[in-house]
Protein backbone atom coordinates (compact mmCIF):
# COMPACT_ATOMS: atom_id res chain seq x y z
CA UNK A 1 0.00 0.00 0.00
CA UNK A 2 1.48 3.74 -1.01
CA UNK A 3 1.84 6.32 1.30
CA UNK A 4 -1.39 8.24 0.10
CA UNK A 5 -3.29 5.48 0.17
CA UNK A 6 -2.77 4.49 3.77
CA UNK A 7 -3.57 7.88 4.81
CA UNK A 8 -6.67 7.83 3.14
CA UNK A 9 -7.46 4.84 4.79
CA UNK A 10 -6.27 5.77 8.35
CA UNK A 11 -8.33 8.93 7.81
CA UNK A 12 -11.56 6.47 7.10
CA UNK A 13 -10.44 4.89 10.08
CA UNK A 14 -10.33 7.92 12.16
CA UNK A 15 -13.71 9.80 10.74
CA UNK A 16 -15.52 6.14 11.93
CA UNK A 17 -14.20 5.31 15.08
CA UNK A 18 -15.23 8.98 16.16
CA UNK A 19 -18.28 9.57 14.50
CA UNK A 20 -20.59 8.62 17.39
CA UNK A 21 -24.12 9.99 15.29
CA UNK A 22 -23.28 6.56 13.39
CA UNK A 23 -22.29 4.33 15.87
CA UNK A 24 -24.85 5.13 18.35
CA UNK A 25 -28.04 3.52 18.85
CA UNK A 26 -31.00 5.81 18.97
CA UNK A 27 -31.15 6.17 22.90
CA UNK A 28 -27.77 6.95 23.05
CA UNK A 29 -28.51 9.92 20.88
CA UNK A 30 -29.17 13.64 22.26
CA UNK A 31 -33.02 13.29 22.78
CA UNK A 32 -34.73 16.67 20.94
CA UNK A 33 -36.54 19.22 22.61
CA UNK A 34 -36.20 21.92 24.77
CA UNK A 35 -34.93 19.84 28.16
CA UNK A 36 -32.44 21.09 30.69
CA UNK A 37 -31.89 17.28 32.33
CA UNK A 38 -31.50 14.15 30.26
CA UNK A 39 -30.99 11.30 32.72
CA UNK A 40 -29.81 7.86 31.81
CA UNK A 41 -30.55 5.72 34.17
CA UNK A 42 -29.53 2.30 32.64
CA UNK A 43 -28.03 -1.04 33.52
CA UNK A 44 -24.30 -2.04 33.88
CA UNK A 45 -22.31 -2.22 30.44
CA UNK A 46 -25.16 -0.38 28.56
CA UNK A 47 -23.23 2.50 27.23
CA UNK A 48 -24.12 5.40 29.48
CA UNK A 49 -20.26 6.49 30.15
CA UNK A 50 -19.90 6.67 26.56
CA UNK A 51 -23.02 8.93 26.23
CA UNK A 52 -21.99 11.15 28.55
CA UNK A 53 -18.45 11.89 27.25
CA UNK A 54 -19.41 12.19 23.74
CA UNK A 55 -22.11 14.76 25.07
CA UNK A 56 -19.71 16.75 26.48
CA UNK A 57 -16.92 16.40 23.46
CA UNK A 58 -20.01 17.90 21.36
CA UNK A 59 -20.79 20.58 23.76
CA UNK A 60 -17.35 21.37 24.02
CA UNK A 61 -17.74 22.87 20.13
CA UNK A 62 -20.45 24.84 21.78
CA UNK A 63 -19.87 26.41 25.14
CA UNK A 64 -17.12 27.52 27.52
CA UNK A 65 -17.55 26.30 30.65
CA UNK A 66 -18.45 22.68 31.48
CA UNK A 67 -18.67 20.50 35.03
CA UNK A 68 -18.20 16.76 35.64
CA UNK A 69 -19.33 15.37 38.65
CA UNK A 70 -18.27 12.20 39.74
CA UNK A 71 -18.22 9.53 43.11
CA UNK A 72 -14.55 10.03 43.81
CA UNK A 73 -11.56 11.28 42.35
CA UNK A 74 -10.75 8.08 41.46
CA UNK A 75 -14.08 7.86 39.52
CA UNK A 76 -13.29 10.51 37.63
CA UNK A 77 -10.42 9.87 36.86
CA UNK A 78 -10.27 6.27 36.13
CA UNK A 79 -14.05 6.50 34.01
CA UNK A 80 -15.06 9.45 33.42
CA UNK A 81 -11.81 11.32 31.84
CA UNK A 82 -9.22 7.74 31.55
CA UNK A 83 -11.36 5.11 30.81
CA UNK A 84 -12.17 3.28 27.57
CA UNK A 85 -15.22 5.04 27.57
CA UNK A 86 -14.36 8.14 28.84
CA UNK A 87 -14.02 11.72 27.45
CA UNK A 88 -10.26 11.53 26.37
CA UNK A 89 -10.55 8.18 24.63
CA UNK A 90 -13.95 9.76 22.21
CA UNK A 91 -11.87 12.86 20.95
CA UNK A 92 -9.65 12.04 18.00
CA UNK A 93 -6.16 13.32 18.59
CA UNK A 94 -5.80 16.92 16.68
CA UNK A 95 -8.67 17.68 19.62
CA UNK A 96 -8.25 16.32 22.13
CA UNK A 97 -8.45 18.17 25.87
CA UNK A 98 -5.25 18.75 27.83
CA UNK A 99 -5.99 16.80 31.35
CA UNK A 100 -4.50 18.67 34.40
CA UNK A 101 -5.76 16.10 36.90
CA UNK A 102 -3.92 18.91 40.04
CA UNK A 103 -5.65 21.27 38.76
CA UNK A 104 -8.80 19.15 38.10
CA UNK A 105 -9.57 20.10 34.27
CA UNK A 106 -9.72 19.59 31.25
CA UNK A 107 -9.09 22.11 28.68
CA UNK A 108 -9.84 22.47 24.51
CA UNK A 109 -7.90 23.84 21.84
CA UNK A 110 -10.86 26.05 21.23
CA UNK A 111 -10.20 27.13 25.15
CA UNK A 112 -13.49 25.17 26.42
CA UNK A 113 -12.75 23.88 30.04
CA UNK A 114 -14.51 21.19 32.09
CA UNK A 115 -14.01 21.38 35.50
CA UNK A 116 -13.67 18.11 37.52
CA UNK A 117 -15.68 17.49 40.93
CA UNK A 118 -16.45 15.09 43.28
CA UNK A 119 -19.46 14.47 44.79
CA UNK A 120 -17.65 13.59 48.43
CA UNK A 121 -17.35 17.20 48.54
CA UNK A 122 -20.59 19.04 48.29
CA UNK A 123 -19.37 22.32 49.44
CA UNK A 124 -17.02 22.72 46.58
CA UNK A 125 -20.01 23.48 44.05
CA UNK A 126 -20.89 26.58 45.88
CA UNK A 127 -20.08 28.98 44.02
CA UNK A 128 -18.80 27.94 40.40
CA UNK A 129 -21.24 28.22 37.12
CA UNK A 130 -21.31 26.71 34.01
CA UNK A 131 -23.24 26.13 30.82
CA UNK A 132 -23.53 22.47 30.77
CA UNK A 133 -23.18 19.48 33.12
CA UNK A 134 -22.54 16.18 32.99
CA UNK A 135 -23.19 14.10 36.27
CA UNK A 136 -22.00 10.33 36.60
CA UNK A 137 -23.17 7.32 38.77
CA UNK A 138 -25.51 10.05 41.13
CA UNK A 139 -27.25 7.43 42.43
CA UNK A 140 -24.41 6.32 44.10
CA UNK A 141 -23.21 9.82 45.40
CA UNK A 142 -22.27 9.70 49.53
CA UNK A 143 -24.09 13.04 49.37
CA UNK A 144 -26.29 12.85 46.81
CA UNK A 145 -28.99 15.35 47.62
CA UNK A 146 -26.51 18.69 49.00
CA UNK A 147 -24.05 18.04 46.24
CA UNK A 148 -26.56 17.77 43.08
CA UNK A 149 -28.52 20.70 44.66
CA UNK A 150 -25.10 22.56 44.66
CA UNK A 151 -24.55 21.73 40.86
CA UNK A 152 -28.04 22.80 39.76
CA UNK A 153 -27.19 26.28 41.32
CA UNK A 154 -24.26 26.62 39.42
CA UNK A 155 -26.21 25.50 36.14
CA UNK A 156 -26.76 29.06 35.43
CA UNK A 157 -24.70 30.23 32.09
CA UNK A 158 -26.34 31.28 28.75
CA UNK A 159 -29.62 30.98 26.98
CA UNK A 160 -29.88 26.85 27.53
CA UNK A 161 -28.15 25.12 30.64
CA UNK A 162 -28.10 21.48 30.45
CA UNK A 163 -27.43 18.68 32.29
CA UNK A 164 -26.81 14.86 31.79
CA UNK A 165 -26.95 12.15 34.75
CA UNK A 166 -25.90 8.98 33.45
CA UNK A 167 -26.59 6.36 36.54
CA UNK A 168 -27.34 2.41 37.53
CA UNK A 169 -30.86 3.13 39.63
CA UNK A 170 -30.77 2.75 43.37
CA UNK A 171 -34.87 3.51 44.97
CA UNK A 172 -33.19 7.28 46.87
CA UNK A 173 -35.71 10.23 47.08
CA UNK A 174 -33.26 12.52 44.49
CA UNK A 175 -33.62 9.47 41.43
CA UNK A 176 -37.31 8.99 42.06
CA UNK A 177 -38.06 13.46 42.10
CA UNK A 178 -35.94 13.17 39.05
CA UNK A 179 -37.94 10.60 37.17
CA UNK A 180 -41.03 12.52 38.18
CA UNK A 181 -40.49 15.73 36.69
CA UNK A 182 -42.10 15.77 33.75
CA UNK A 183 -40.07 18.81 32.56
CA UNK A 184 -36.82 16.30 32.73
CA UNK A 185 -36.29 13.59 29.91
CA UNK A 186 -35.58 10.27 30.84
CA UNK A 187 -34.15 7.07 28.88
CA UNK A 188 -33.54 3.58 30.75
CA UNK A 189 -32.20 0.59 29.28
CA UNK A 190 -30.73 -2.51 30.28
CA UNK A 191 -27.47 -4.42 30.24
CA UNK A 192 -28.59 -6.55 27.10
CA UNK A 193 -29.45 -3.84 24.55
CA UNK A 194 -25.30 -3.46 24.38
CA UNK A 195 -24.72 -7.22 24.56
CA UNK A 196 -23.11 -7.12 20.58
CA UNK A 197 -20.66 -4.83 22.61
CA UNK A 198 -19.69 -6.29 25.55
CA UNK A 199 -17.75 -10.10 26.52
CA UNK A 200 -19.54 -13.01 26.38
CA UNK A 201 -17.08 -14.13 29.66
CA UNK A 202 -19.11 -11.30 31.17
CA UNK A 203 -22.32 -12.36 30.46
CA UNK A 204 -21.40 -16.10 30.98
CA UNK A 205 -19.62 -14.90 34.09
CA UNK A 206 -21.14 -12.08 36.14
CA UNK A 207 -24.83 -11.76 34.14
CA UNK A 208 -25.65 -15.05 34.18
CA UNK A 209 -24.91 -14.95 38.23
CA UNK A 210 -27.16 -12.27 38.51
CA UNK A 211 -30.06 -12.77 36.17
CA UNK A 212 -33.43 -13.15 37.65
CA UNK A 213 -32.30 -12.47 41.02
CA UNK A 214 -33.22 -8.79 42.63
CA UNK A 215 -29.99 -7.29 42.47
CA UNK A 216 -29.93 -8.07 38.30
CA UNK A 217 -33.29 -6.91 38.03
CA UNK A 218 -32.03 -3.34 39.57
CA UNK A 219 -28.06 -3.44 38.34
CA UNK A 220 -28.71 -5.70 34.90
CA UNK A 221 -32.13 -4.18 33.94
CA UNK A 222 -32.49 -0.89 35.52
CA UNK A 223 -35.87 -1.37 37.62
CA UNK A 224 -36.13 1.30 40.26
CA UNK A 225 -36.66 -1.28 42.57
CA UNK A 226 -38.97 -0.62 45.99
CA UNK A 227 -39.01 -2.66 49.60
CA UNK A 228 -39.58 -6.30 48.99
CA UNK A 229 -40.78 -8.91 51.28
CA UNK A 230 -38.38 -10.64 53.40
CA UNK A 231 -35.43 -8.08 53.33
CA UNK A 232 -34.87 -6.98 57.18
CA UNK A 233 -34.22 -3.08 55.97
CA UNK A 234 -36.02 -0.98 53.61
CA UNK A 235 -35.24 2.32 51.71
CA UNK A 236 -36.85 4.37 54.17
CA UNK A 237 -35.08 2.79 57.52
CA UNK A 238 -31.73 3.22 55.78
CA UNK A 239 -32.48 6.77 54.26
CA UNK A 240 -33.43 8.16 57.57
CA UNK A 241 -30.18 6.34 58.99
CA UNK A 242 -27.88 8.83 56.69
CA UNK A 243 -25.91 12.03 58.08
CA UNK A 244 -23.06 13.93 56.99
CA UNK A 245 -20.89 13.97 60.35
CA UNK A 246 -20.23 11.32 62.95
CA UNK A 247 -19.79 12.73 66.21
CA UNK A 248 -16.56 12.03 67.85
CA UNK A 249 -16.04 8.20 68.94
CA UNK A 250 -16.14 6.71 72.30
CA UNK A 251 -15.13 3.38 70.24
CA UNK A 252 -14.07 1.97 66.78
CA UNK A 253 -13.62 -1.44 65.59
CA UNK A 254 -12.91 -2.78 61.60
CA UNK A 255 -14.97 -6.07 60.78
CA UNK A 256 -13.88 -8.49 58.48
CA UNK A 257 -16.22 -11.39 56.99
CA UNK A 258 -13.27 -13.17 54.90
CA UNK A 259 -14.01 -15.22 51.68
CA UNK A 260 -12.70 -18.75 51.55
CA UNK A 261 -10.84 -17.96 48.43
CA UNK A 262 -9.83 -14.75 45.94
CA UNK A 263 -10.94 -16.09 42.20
CA UNK A 264 -12.91 -13.87 40.62
CA UNK A 265 -16.27 -15.46 40.66
CA UNK A 266 -15.38 -15.82 44.54
CA UNK A 267 -17.55 -13.95 46.89
CA UNK A 268 -16.44 -10.65 48.46
CA UNK A 269 -14.49 -10.29 51.58
CA UNK A 270 -16.21 -7.87 53.74
CA UNK A 271 -14.52 -5.01 55.40
CA UNK A 272 -16.57 -2.61 57.23
CA UNK A 273 -15.65 -0.05 60.07
CA UNK A 274 -18.03 0.79 63.17
CA UNK A 275 -18.08 3.50 65.57
CA UNK A 276 -19.52 3.99 69.01
CA UNK A 277 -20.39 7.63 69.01
CA UNK A 278 -20.31 10.26 72.47
CA UNK A 279 -24.32 10.32 71.58
CA UNK A 280 -24.49 6.17 72.24
CA UNK A 281 -25.54 5.42 68.73
CA UNK A 282 -23.51 3.14 66.25
CA UNK A 283 -21.98 4.75 62.53
CA UNK A 284 -21.29 3.06 59.97
CA UNK A 285 -17.85 5.56 59.10
CA UNK A 286 -16.77 2.94 55.70
CA UNK A 287 -16.85 0.15 53.31
CA UNK A 288 -14.20 -1.30 51.74
CA UNK A 289 -15.39 -4.62 50.68
CA UNK A 290 -14.10 -6.25 47.69
CA UNK A 291 -12.39 -9.39 45.88
CA UNK A 292 -8.87 -9.43 47.36
CA UNK A 293 -6.12 -12.21 48.63
CA UNK A 294 -5.50 -12.70 52.28
CA UNK A 295 -2.68 -10.60 52.10
CA UNK A 296 -4.40 -7.46 50.61
CA UNK A 297 -7.73 -7.23 52.50
CA UNK A 298 -5.51 -7.50 55.48
CA UNK A 299 -3.24 -4.57 54.48
CA UNK A 300 -6.75 -2.97 53.86
CA UNK A 301 -8.28 -3.39 57.42
CA UNK A 302 -4.87 -2.37 58.75
CA UNK A 303 -5.03 0.87 56.47
CA UNK A 304 -8.46 1.45 58.07
CA UNK A 305 -7.60 0.50 61.36
CA UNK A 306 -4.79 3.11 61.38
CA UNK A 307 -7.03 5.81 59.31
CA UNK A 308 -10.13 5.61 61.72
CA UNK A 309 -7.98 5.58 64.75
CA UNK A 310 -9.62 2.06 65.54
CA UNK A 311 -9.37 0.10 68.71
CA UNK A 312 -9.59 -3.71 67.24
CA UNK A 313 -10.05 -5.51 64.29
CA UNK A 314 -12.47 -8.38 64.51
CA UNK A 315 -12.74 -10.81 62.26
CA UNK A 316 -15.42 -13.86 61.49
CA UNK A 317 -13.32 -17.48 61.75
CA UNK A 318 -16.20 -19.46 60.51
CA UNK A 319 -14.54 -19.87 57.05
CA UNK A 320 -10.55 -18.45 57.18
CA UNK A 321 -10.55 -20.42 61.13
CA UNK A 322 -7.09 -18.92 62.48
CA UNK A 323 -6.08 -17.01 58.51
CA UNK A 324 -7.87 -13.50 60.12
CA UNK A 325 -5.09 -13.43 63.11
CA UNK A 326 -2.34 -15.25 61.40
CA UNK A 327 -2.03 -12.48 58.17
CA UNK A 328 -2.45 -9.58 60.32
CA UNK A 329 -0.12 -10.44 62.97
CA UNK A 330 2.15 -11.14 60.18
CA UNK A 331 1.86 -7.72 58.90
CA UNK A 332 1.91 -5.72 62.07
CA UNK A 333 2.03 -7.70 65.72
CA UNK A 334 1.04 -4.97 67.47
CA UNK A 335 -2.76 -4.86 65.87
CA UNK A 336 -5.37 -5.75 68.43
CA UNK A 337 -7.68 -8.45 67.33
CA UNK A 338 -10.31 -10.54 68.32
CA UNK A 339 -11.90 -13.53 66.44
CA UNK A 340 -16.25 -13.87 66.01
CA UNK A 341 -17.55 -17.36 65.53
CA UNK A 342 -20.96 -17.55 64.14
CA UNK A 343 -22.69 -20.03 65.89
CA UNK A 344 -26.28 -18.96 64.79
CA UNK A 345 -27.76 -18.25 61.41
CA UNK A 346 -27.32 -14.87 59.15
CA UNK A 347 -30.89 -13.97 59.55
CA UNK A 348 -30.89 -14.66 63.73
CA UNK A 349 -27.43 -12.48 63.97
CA UNK A 350 -28.53 -9.79 61.76
CA UNK A 351 -31.82 -9.36 63.84
CA UNK A 352 -30.65 -7.33 66.84
CA UNK A 353 -28.73 -5.23 64.56
CA UNK A 354 -31.99 -4.51 62.27
CA UNK A 355 -33.61 -3.46 65.89
CA UNK A 356 -31.23 -0.75 66.42
CA UNK A 357 -31.84 1.17 62.90
CA UNK A 358 -35.49 0.88 63.31
CA UNK A 359 -34.87 2.70 66.72
CA UNK A 360 -32.68 4.95 65.22
CA UNK A 361 -29.55 4.19 67.12
CA UNK A 362 -27.24 3.38 63.37
CA UNK A 363 -26.29 5.86 61.02
CA UNK A 364 -24.45 5.89 58.15
CA UNK A 365 -21.95 8.79 57.01
CA UNK A 366 -23.03 9.75 53.70
CA UNK A 367 -23.97 6.79 51.56
CA UNK A 368 -22.49 3.83 51.36
CA UNK A 369 -24.96 2.63 48.04
CA UNK A 370 -23.26 -1.23 47.87
CA UNK A 371 -24.10 -1.72 51.28
CA UNK A 372 -27.46 -0.26 51.26
CA UNK A 373 -28.36 -2.14 48.37
CA UNK A 374 -27.46 -5.71 49.47
CA UNK A 375 -29.45 -4.14 53.05
CA UNK A 376 -32.53 -3.59 51.09
CA UNK A 377 -32.34 -6.28 48.54
CA UNK A 378 -31.04 -9.60 50.84
CA UNK A 379 -33.93 -11.62 51.70
CA UNK A 380 -31.89 -14.85 53.25
CA UNK A 381 -33.49 -16.67 49.73
CA UNK A 382 -31.73 -19.61 47.89
CA UNK A 383 -29.87 -18.35 45.10
CA UNK A 384 -29.19 -14.86 46.41
CA UNK A 385 -25.40 -13.88 46.77
CA UNK A 386 -23.79 -14.33 50.26
CA UNK A 387 -23.98 -10.76 52.03
CA UNK A 388 -20.63 -10.16 52.71
CA UNK A 389 -21.06 -6.34 53.44
CA UNK A 390 -23.85 -7.01 55.73
CA UNK A 391 -22.03 -9.20 58.09
CA UNK A 392 -19.08 -7.34 58.15
CA UNK A 393 -21.77 -4.52 59.37
CA UNK A 394 -23.53 -6.85 61.25
CA UNK A 395 -20.06 -8.29 63.41
CA UNK A 396 -19.09 -4.42 63.73
CA UNK A 397 -22.39 -2.97 65.21
CA UNK A 398 -22.60 -6.30 67.31
CA UNK A 399 -19.08 -5.65 69.17
CA UNK A 400 -20.22 -2.43 69.66
CA UNK A 401 -23.90 -1.93 71.15
CA UNK A 402 -24.90 -5.69 71.62
CA UNK A 403 -22.29 -7.83 73.18
CA UNK A 404 -19.86 -5.48 74.89
CA UNK A 405 -22.23 -2.69 75.46
CA UNK A 406 -25.29 -1.67 77.76
CA UNK A 407 -26.24 0.55 75.35
CA UNK A 408 -28.56 -1.88 73.64
CA UNK A 409 -32.61 -1.68 74.51
CA UNK A 410 -35.41 -3.46 72.42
Amino acid sequence: MQQPEREQLEALVEEWTFRWNIQARDKQKVPPGDWVIWAIISGRGWGKTRVGAETVRYWSDHVPFIHCIGRTSADIRDTMVEGPAGILAVHPEHNRPKYEPSKKRLTWPNGCKAQLFTADEPDVLRGPQCHKLWADELASWKYAQETWDNALMGLRMGKHPQAIITTTPRPIQILKDIIKDEDNHITSGSTFENKANLSAVFFKKVVSRYDGTRLGRQELYAELLEDIEGALWTQKMIEKAHVNKAPEMIRIVVAIDPAVTSKKDSDDTGIVVCGLGVDERGYILEDITGKYTPNQWAKLAIGAYNQHHADRIIGEVNNGGDLIETVIKTIDKSIPYSSVWASRGKVTRAEPVQALYEQNRVKHVGSLPELETEMTTWAAKEGDPSPNRIDAMVWGITELMIESSTFFVV
